[in-house]
């Protein structure tokens, strides 16, 4: 009989979505942890183009650097996290597009002219609000509460009131991607989470930057959330974490079989669900990493799951 891959203590909003869209796939993808072996060029691009955002905030807000030398850290910091990925030639968010990008950020939202003030944390500002909070639900083998963790760009005292900031890389931007926003289950997290810290956000202010071959655009969205929102909230991610839970123990995850399979672009898994020997094509065309959210890094199988046993009693 197979060993049972490891429930895991920690959850976000992304295994949530996953899960959501269809089981089988959060469980190929955060469950056995396969993921396909080329890199994401858009995954590539956002992480570093949110590298930059936080350094550039943490060097105006925290080290009191000109606006000019944060944008300058900013982008250090951006081209150190792209790396020497090689984006492909039909895509936009090649290194040069995406600095591009941070430096024209910052010229429509101007450090410390943006109307947005970091809020303080003791000595700390809200810049990389990330958190881990216990959930009211526990792990199906060590009993102790599952963790809700996330990490959003910025917590800031703007419009009269305390938002959370996201910042989104896109190829586009218009009037249905300004209504995405409104029931987005991750915003809703990141406002649960800043009341565990004594904070009531309003809301989410979700900054657009669309980076095509030739040009670059913005979009700032308010999305606002209320405290019967944040409370169905809380009580749906519970019910949908008993259902993995459910299917973990049963040792079966459902298909969706539907429209998920082809949604954005179409399900990396799409071939896998297609044959009668899932295992061969994973092993071909898959490797397994995994994205630990407590630890914030990239681990291997083996010292994710080392990790993951010292929580067993």
């Amino acid at each position: 009989m197979t060993e049972r891959p490891f429930f895991p203590v920690a959850i976000d909003s992304t295994t949530i979505a996953a899960f959501r869209s269809c089981p089988q796939k959060a469980f190929r993808q955060y469950i056995q942890h396969w993921k396909p072996a080329a890199e994401s060029v858009h995954l590539i691009a956002g992480g570093a183009f949110a590298d930059g955002i936080e350094a550039a905030r943490r060097s105006f807000y925290e080290n009191g650097s000109t606006a000019e030398d944060a944008v300058a850290a900013g982008l250090r910091a951006l081209i150190n996290k792209y790396g020497d990925f090689e984006c492909p030639a039909e895509s936009a968010k090649s290194l040069e597009r995406t600095a591009g990008a941070l430096e024209f950020y910052f010229e429509n939202y101007p450090l410390g002219k943006d109307g947005a003030v970091p809020v303080k944390f003791g000595d700390n500002h809200g810049i990389e609000f990330s958190f881990a909070q216990p959930l009211p639900i526990n792990h199906p083998v060590t009993g102790d509460p599952i963790l809700y963790t996330g990490r959003a760009d910025m917590i800031a005292e703007a419009f009269s009131g305390t938002y959370i900031y996201d910042e989104k890389t896109t190829s586009s931007l218009g009037q249905s991607w300004s209504k995405q926003w409104e029931l987005r289950s991750q915003f809703t997290g990141y406002c649960w989470a800043a009341q565990q810290f004594n904070l009531n956000p309003s809301g989410v202010v979700v900054r657009g930057v669309s980076i095509l071959k030739t040009k670059y655009d913005t979009m700032e969205v308010l999305s606002y959330r209320s405290p019967y929102e944040i409370d169905r909230w809380i009580d749906q991610v519970c019910r949908d974490i008993r259902r993995m839970i459910q299917c973990w123990e049963e040792g079966y995850w459902d298909y969706n079989l539907d429209h998920a399979c082809t949604e954005y672009g179409g399900c990396a898994f799409t071939s896998i669900c297609k044959s009668n020997d899932p295992e061969a094509w994973l092993k071909t065309y898959f490797v397994k990493r995994v994205w630990n959210p407590l630890a914030r890094k990239e681990q291997s199988i083996e010292e994710y799951e080392a990790e993951m046993k010292a929580w067993i009693p």
